[in-house]
């Protein structure tokens, strides 16, 4: 069966893995969703992430955090842009998720980028997905 929707399947593979609290969670690999990771991992939301291959497209084996006492620190994480309906962003429009508290993931010309990122290079973008 053809996967139309990368993005979505990993997010929800990370949204289920954090439900039932799973150490790591395995996706397929392509650019976006390893830039996806990469925010990710420097905002502090995954401890890291590795590129297994497989012989075809690769698996992306993203190991989860938690917090202290084992508490999610990924509450809720919502795809905004999908096939149907691309959301594009300019710079001014970036959300600020929780007040700041949570990030946007941009895709822009200079890559994968968190919202505090595309502020910093002054770019707008895709709005791929928001985290809680």
């Amino acid at each position: 069966m053809a996967l139309s929707d990368s993005i979505a399947d990993m997010l929800t593979r990370i949204r289920n893995a954090v439900r039932n609290k799973s150490a790591r969670v395995d996706c397929r690999n392509s650019k976006i969703c390893a830039g996806i990771a990469k925010v990710l991992k420097e905002e502090g939301y995954v401890n890291d992430f590795h590129i297994i291959e497989d012989g075809r497209q690769g698996i992306l084996r993203i190991e989860l955090r938690y917090g202290a006492r084992g508490e999610q620190l990924i509450r809720t994480i919502t795809r905004q842009s999908k096939p149907g309906c691309r959301v594009y962003t300019k710079l001014e429009e970036i959300p600020r998720p929780l007040a700041g508290l949570g990030i946007a993931i941009v895709s822009t010309p200079k890559g994968v980028l968190s919202d505090r990122q595309a502020r910093e290079h002054h770019v707008g973008g895709e709005l791929l997905c928001t985290v809680e």
